[in-house]
C-alpha cells in the first residue's frame, strides 16, 4: 500500500512540476509578446512624429533582454 501512495505522490509532483514548467513558458511567451508591441507602437511613433530613437532604442534593449533571459520562441508563435 506505501509503495501504491509513494507512487501516486511522485506522480502527483511530476504532474505539479509539468504545470508549473508549463505556465512560466506561457507567462514568459505573453511579456514577450508585450515587448514586441511596445517595440511596433515605439518605432511607430517615432516614424510618425511623436516619438522619440531613445523610447525605440529603450523598448529594444528591454526585448532584448527578454530574448537572452527566455529564448526568443515566442516571435514563431
Amino acid at each position: 500500500m506505501a509503495g501504491f501512495l509513494d507512487r501516486a505522490k511522485e506522480q502527483a509532483q511530476r504532474g505539479l512540476t509539468q504545470g508549473r514548467q508549463k505556465l512560466d513558458e506561457v507567462q514568459a511567451q505573453r511579456a514577450g509578446g508585450e515587448l514586441l508591441k511596445k517595440l511596433g507602437a515605439a518605432y511607430y511613433a517615432e516614424q510618425h512624429g511623436g516619438g522619440s530613437p531613445a523610447a525605440t532604442q529603450q523598448a529594444l534593449r528591454d526585448l532584448e533582454a527578454h530574448i537572452a533571459a527566455n529564448g526568443d520562441g515566442f516571435l514563431r508563435s
